[in-house]
């Protein structure tokens, strides 16, 4: 019963639910640019020679990084709507 609990959690009424890293960091990119995501989330891999796959590998090592790129999408988000 704990895993279904956590599935739940994790489920349909997360706002992020089946989206994946690649797809929010490729749609923040198309929006804002590699540019001003670095002046928004400053970490290298938005500043020093961007892309999509040194972005992936460093979000996914590093959770605080992953926090405030998903918060920046769910803004980004509500602000097209």
């Amino acid at each position: 019963m704990p895993q279904e609990l956590s599935m739940h959690a994790a489920g349909p009424n997360d706002p992020l639910h089946g989206i994946t890293l690649e797809m929010i960091v490729t749609e923040l990119m198309d929006h804002y640019g590699w540019e001003e995501l670095g002046r928004m989330i400053r970490i290298n891999c938005f500043i020093s020679n961007p892309s999509i796959k040194s972005s992936l590998k460093f979000l996914r090592k590093t959770p605080w990084a992953r926090d405030r790129v998903n918060e920046l999408y769910l803004y980004m988000r509500r602000q097209k709507k």
